[in-house]
């Protein structure tokens, strides 16, 4: 018999806070560089590299803390993984310094790599196998929150002090957030688990119940990571300054805050499915990639942005809940680092592709190429029922 639930009165907010960090401290330094990117010497490609730097570590770290907060319980998990984020985040002080910027990002995404897993399983397991789709809107709401705040904050830390004040505002935000979860969380012991072979594993990672929904993070990442990076630059080449060159940013984070819950609560209403929702939310972030591809202004920059934020916001959630429903409570946390590794390697890709194509031709070829990729990925199907059927909280996805 499982274990109850956590009191999601005590423990929801802390994680949330630990869902803004992130997403605070990926976007707002993302921003960032994008706008500033002229003045601190950064080409296409480098700026490329810099917005991957982040999600480099976490794609070889997530499913390692994944796995360890199922061994050992999420909270130390998430409680250590904030804590190294606000130290890692102090070669940040010498942001002006393209090499020291890159050290930072790295150590950011590592440390990122380890309670963003933890905290996603963390809300599965409150979840209790019933409405996953309504907690997992609010966390990515509350993700989306910091991307709306991140870009525009961040812009006038920057502007105010440089990229130091930027780091050390998120390295104090960070150790406030850990003592938050630290106080207020309580620890759920980790459920008995099977042991399974190699073959086991590489079992549950080809399931079309495990690749769909990941492939639709990482194709929804993938187009957030670009438009984060690369909106701010597009902004500015159209003669708009960098503050309203990051507010195209925090357009298409409201978007995705205003979206997020809504589609959670309406899939926990039966009221949409999981395919039909990540089919049209996919759909709709690659028509908002390839606008901008097509016809950049200072209007369809904007417009661009609310289409790729609702389209994210859409796919997101249900991805999330739908491996929440489908997944075993006792390796949720592998599961959660696995398909986060799927997200991150989306996040990765999508700037350096942009970037490598832009370099290499120019910058509407390459978000072409990532609209039409984005477009790819909303065609594999998942099966009619979950393939477990006796886990809590299954449901139909067509």
């Amino acid at each position: 018999m499982s274990p109850a639930a956590p009191d999601t009165r005590t423990s929801s907010a802390p994680l949330y806070a630990a869902g803004f960090v992130t997403a605070f401290g990926a976007h707002s330094v993302a921003a960032g560089m994008g706008a500033q990117s002229g003045n601190i010497g950064l080409t296409l490609l480098t700026l490329g590299i810099l917005l991957a730097a982040y999600d480099i570590s976490e794609v070889f770290l997530k499913p390692v803390f994944g796995a360890l907060s199922d061994r050992i319980g999420t909270k130390p998990v998430i409680v250590g993984g904030l804590l190294a984020f606000a130290v890692l985040s102090i070669p940040g002080l010498w942001g002006s310094d393209p090499l020291m910027l890159g050290m930072a990002r790295l150590g950011q995404g590592a440390a990122a790599s380890a309670f963003s897993p933890a905290a996603s399983a963390m809300v599965a397991r409150m979840a209790g196998g019933k409405n996953a789709g309504t907690y997992f809107g609010r966390y990515g709401s509350w993700k989306s929150l910091g991307y709306v705040i991140g870009p525009l904050l961040g812009a006038g830390l920057i502007l105010a002090g440089g990229f130091a004040l930027l780091f050390a505002a998120l390295s104090v935000l960070a150790a406030a957030a850990a003592l938050w979860v630290l106080l207020c969380v309580p620890h759920v012991e980790p459920l008995p688990r099977q042991r399974y072979t190699i073959l086991d594993l590489a079992r549950q990672v080809t399931e079309r119940r495990f690749l769909v929904p990941t492939l639709v993070l990482a194709a929804s990442t993938a187009a957030m990571g670009a438009a984060i990076g690369f909106l701010p630059a597009l902004a500015t080449r159209h003669g708009l300054g960098p503050v309203a060159g990051t507010a195209t940013v925090s357009v298409l984070a409201i978007a995705a805050l205003l979206v997020q819950p809504r589609i959670g609560k309406m899939r926990d209403q039966q009221r949409i499915s999981d395919n039909h929702g990540m089919t049209a939310g996919l759909l709709l972030t690659a028509s908002g990639v390839a606008l901008i591809a097509l016809a950049p202004g200072p209007v369809t920059l904007f417009i661009s942005a609310a289409a790729i934020g609702a389209g994210v916001g859409a796919a997101a959630p249900l991805g999330f809940a739908h491996l929440a429903d489908t997944t075993p409570p006792e390796r949720m946390g592998r599961t959660m680092g696995s398909a986060e590794l799927g997200r991150e390697l989306g996040d990765a890709g999508g700037p350096l592709l942009v970037g490598g194509i832009a370099t290499a031709s120019a910058l509407p070829f390459g978000l072409g190429a990532l609209a039409l990729l984005i477009a790819a990925a909303s065609l594999p199907r998942l099966t009619k029922t979950p393939i477990d059927a006796g886990i809590p909280g299954s449901r139909k996805t067509n």
